[in-house]
């Protein structure tokens, strides 16, 4: 009926705990597929090696790098930029669209990244990179579009392991321009931490692998928390701010579910102005209403992502802003970093997201895997 209303979903919580009615409801398996994060560390590391990364050294340090990439491939940008931190010796720019930007020259690198190796904005970028000269660096499937470009302009490829969704992919896709960042010296990332990494993204997909129940799952218990509320994902250090972006992104994809993201301080100058907003207070309870057939009231819920490293002014703003979430009524979920090299503790909590968005599709009765906005886009965008 045009006109009308619909209230969302509710949560089937019980199906959390139970494996095969998961199973089930993710037909597309992408549970499966998310848990497959420390294999592609370690085959993406291979193929890195195979297809010859240190190479990538043979003109010297790049004046900046940019990674270009769609979606879950350019989070492989923002993962590079978090890993090299603040104190890397040269700015790393992720593009998300179809141009370079035009200081982008014959001096600087540029990484295009595609899991299915065919994105058009992707494309137009590396296409964009190679006619100014610049150092390429493809990273994508074989086979590709992606990988025809790089053999005509003389580019290194790696080619990604196989997976069936790019959002489950991104450590296939994130780790050749990390080792390409290591050759460069302008990260520190031995074979040591990247197995250390996967052996942390193990030990996530073990805590949250379907069969255990939700009081102990991480994965599950901030899917329960996220159900029914209006998230506000917070990071408090650039790290962590990529990863409420992941939360956010995922949550997105897979559960097809709204969400907003920041990091501290600058959420702390604009977003949270809505802990006062509508979504925020019930408003005043009357205890004798009738409340026959009333529909709960979308809240929001804060959730914070901290980091080991955060600058002691945001440690104290974090715990301000969260005294004023509790006197308003506004629940707060906490998820903290593990681990002393930053790609452990980013790898480490994106595995916790990204189990996080795809139970809550489960719950909600979203099967993960289908993106039929994104298809009858593609069409009508032809």
């Amino acid at each position: 009926m045009a006109g009308a209303t619909m209230s969302p979903p509710e949560p089937d919580y019980g199906r959390l705990d139970d494996p095969e009615a998961l199973a089930e409801a993710d037909p597309g398996e992408m549970l499966r597929h998310v848990a497959s994060a420390a294999a592609q560390v370690r085959e993406a590391q291979l193929l890195a090696a195979e297809a010859g990364i240190d190479r990538i050294t043979t003109s010297g340090r790049p004046r900046a790098i940019v990674v270009a990439g769609m979606g879950g491939s350019g989070m492989a940008g923002e993962v590079l930029a978090a890993v090299c931190g603040l104190g890397c010796p040269v700015p790393i720019t992720t593009v998300r669209g179809y141009r370079l930007p035009g200081w982008v020259g014959a001096a600087d690198l540029v990484v295009a990244v595609s899991r299915s190796g065919s994105t058009e904005e992707t494309l137009g970028v590396a296409a964009d990179a190679a006619r100014r000269g610049c150092r390429l660096l493809c990273v994508g499937a074989g086979g590709s579009p992606l990988a025809e470009m790089a053999v005509q302009s003389g580019a290194l490829f790696v080619p990604v392991p196989p997976a069936a969704q790019t959002r489950a992919a991104l450590w296939g896709l994130a780790v050749p321009p990390l080792l390409a960042a290591d050759a460069l010296d302008l990260a520190h990332v031995p074979p040591a931490v990247l197995e250390r990494t996967a052996e942390r993204l193990e030990e996530m997909s073990h805590l949250c692998r379907p069969a255990s129940e939700s009081f102990v799952n991480p994965g599950k218990q901030t899917a329960v928390d996220v159900a029914g509320s209006i998230p506000l994902i917070w990071g408090t250090s650039p790290l962590t701010g990529v990863v409420a972006d992941r939360f956010a992104a995922q949550l997105a994809a897979n559960a097809k579910y709204p969400a907003v993201s920041g990091v501290l301080p600058e959420a702390g100058h604009g977003q949270v102005l809505t802990l006062d907003g509508v979504f925020a207070h019930a408003g005043e309870d009357d205890f004798f209403r009738d409340r026959e057939n009333e529909p709960e009231t979308t809240r929001l819920r804060l959730v914070i992502i901290r980091d080991t490293e955060e600058h002691p002014q945001v440690t104290r703003r974090r715990a301000a802003i969260t005294e004023l979430a509790d006197e308003r009524g506004v629940p707060v979920t906490h998820l903290a970093a593990q681990g002393e090299h930053p790609l452990e503790r980013i790898a480490g909590l994106i595995a916790h997201v990204d189990y996080a968005s795809v139970y809550l599709a489960l719950a909600l009765g979203a099967d993960p895997t289908p993106v039929p906005a994104i298809q009858e886009l593609k069409v009508r965008n032809t």
